[in-house]
């Protein structure tokens, strides 16, 4: 049976460039030292995989304790029982899975040389595959071609090759432009995961149009029609891959034996060896929200702590930090884990935008709001984990104010900074003193308030909610009710 969660991950072989759809590709002969290799995809795409996971991944290669295997066994099987697989595969695919001392040998050099990569290319896979299915689906087409976008880009929306193909599915511009993947200064939808998967889903099946047979598409996708009818030509009529496979470029020659090896590799990971490295992000976790002014990501990420570079990686779309507002573009993939701080933070990052990208606008509200507010200040002492967004809902205030009243220029704090809040009545500290009990014995409680929350007290108390879930391990954290006692050290 094919698992559904496995990927056909390397269609290439080491000779294989990445070097756009068929109409822009260039043949190696002509981009010489210059072609975009399968080996500096392999090598850019572990390179990020470690600058991702170096603090959290520790382990090089997988271990399967369900097939007997130890962490270092490479397992290796008999011809017999690849060739048995690959005509299980047969019966579920209408690509040409044949057995061949060519795909044999591709086989057995994935296995033993490739297997880092296919663990970080599943891994990666949670987030994209599920879509590559629907659109696939959509149009009528077999599912496996979703793994042609591993081969191309590694499945990095950003990767680009020296040729200038670009994203997922790596489109030079012309042809980007054909099927309306439109750029700007800001915008190159060509590294948009859905735009880019439904045009790329269109020339396939216009590919498979010409030639109706799956394999002989694969190599129009990576020599162009016109190679692939030269070589039609040469081989004196033939229309079988293998057939014209003597008269295609060098490239070509190895990228169906590639998928055919891909193809058992990635339904027979497990039988290897190999297991899929951690998601990033698995599709589940993301959800969108929709923007109504242009945004910059750092000021997102200064107001509710999504980091910048996560932006980006979940909106490759976007060319810079800066998130242009169109009717097209108006939404943007986050976490859902981030949801909850969006709604509540989101008329203040519109704000602080337009405050650090347009400083005249806002500035004379700001200055009047702050005049009329008490000038009795509270000092708050910045603690590890806390954003002026966190801080500005602390005091019921907001993060524009903050910055003025101490005279900053950036939304970077560090811990143990001090700032001066200002409020026109009982400050957030003074209230939370009024509520704190303190017994004989040193122990100190917090009386509930109404709005309260578990994460509130811990910041009102300089403490954190682990510490006070130790604290308090009878407690309800979910369901906190207003005159509840929660000890607080």
């Amino acid at each position: 049976m094919i698992r559904s969660q496995n990927i056909l991950f390397l269609l290439l072989f080491a000779f294989i460039g990445i070097e756009g759809f068929a109409q822009d590709r260039i043949s190696k002969d002509t981009l010489g030292d210059d072609v975009y290799s399968f080996d500096r995809i392999l090598e850019t795409s572990l390179e990020d995989y470690y600058l991702e996971y170096a603090s959290s991944q520790a382990e090089i290669d997988s271990i399967i304790r369900s097939f007997g295997h130890d962490y270092d066994d490479v397992p290796e099987f008999p011809d017999s029982i690849y060739c048995q697989r690959l005509e299980e595969l047969n019966k579920m695919t209408p690509f040409k899975l044949d057995c061949n001392d060519i795909t044999l040998s591709t086989i057995k050099f994935f296995t033993k040389k490739r297997r880092n990569f296919t663990s970080i290319v599943l891994g990666r896979s949670e987030l994209y595959f599920n879509m590559f299915e629907e659109k696939l689906a959509k149009h009528g087409l077999p599912i496996e071609l979703k793994y042609l976008a591993v081969i191309e880009s590694g499945l990095r929306p950003s990767a680009k090759s020296r040729a200038g193909a670009l994203g997922l599915w790596q489109f030079m511009y012309r042809t980007g432009k054909f099927y309306n993947l439109n750029q700007n200064s800001y915008i190159d939808e060509r590294m948009d995961p859905e735009l880019a998967t439904e045009a790329a889903a269109l020339y396939l099946k216009k590919l498979h149009s010409l030639y109706d047979d799956w394999n002989m598409a694969l190599a129009a996708y990576n020599a162009g029609p016109g190679n692939v009818n030269k070589a039609i030509r040469r081989s004196g009529g033939k229309m079988t891959y293998w057939g014209i496979r003597p008269f295609l470029p060098r490239e070509t020659q190895g990228y169906v034996p590639n998928f055919v090896a891909m193809s058992y590799m990635l339904n027979y990971h497990a039988e290897h060896n190999i297991k899929s490295r951690e998601p990033f992000y698995h599709d589940f976790e993301i959800d969108t929200v929709c923007i109504s002014k242009p945004l910059h990501m750092s000021t997102i990420d200064s107001i509710i702590g999504w980091n910048k570079e996560d932006i980006q990686a979940l909106n490759p779309i976007y060319k810079t930090d800066f998130i242009p507002y169109t009717e097209k573009h108006k939404c943007i993939n986050i976490p859902s884990k981030y949801i909850e701080d969006w709604i509540v933070f989101e008329d203040s990052i519109y704000v602080l935008d337009s405050v650090i990208y347009n400083s005249e606008v806002q500035q004379e509200l700001l200055a009047k709001e702050s005049q009329s507010n008490s000038r009795n200040a509270t000092v708050h002492r910045v603690t590890k984990g806390q954003t002026l967004g966190h801080i500005a809902r602390l005091y019921g205030t907001t993060v524009s104010n903050i910055m003025q009243w101490n005279n900053m220029s950036s939304t970077r704090l560090a811990i143990g900074q001090r700032l001066n809040i200002y409020s026109k009545s009982l400050t957030k500290e003074t209230q939370t003193s009024s509520n704190i009990t303190k017994q004989s014995n040193g122990v100190k409680t917090y009386t509930v308030t109404s709005g309260d929350s578990l994460w509130a007290i811990a910041q009102r108390n300089s403490t954190t909610v682990e510490d006070l879930k130790k604290l308090n391990p009878d407690v309800d954290h979910r369901d906190l009710k207003v005159g509840q006692k929660i000890r607080v050290q």
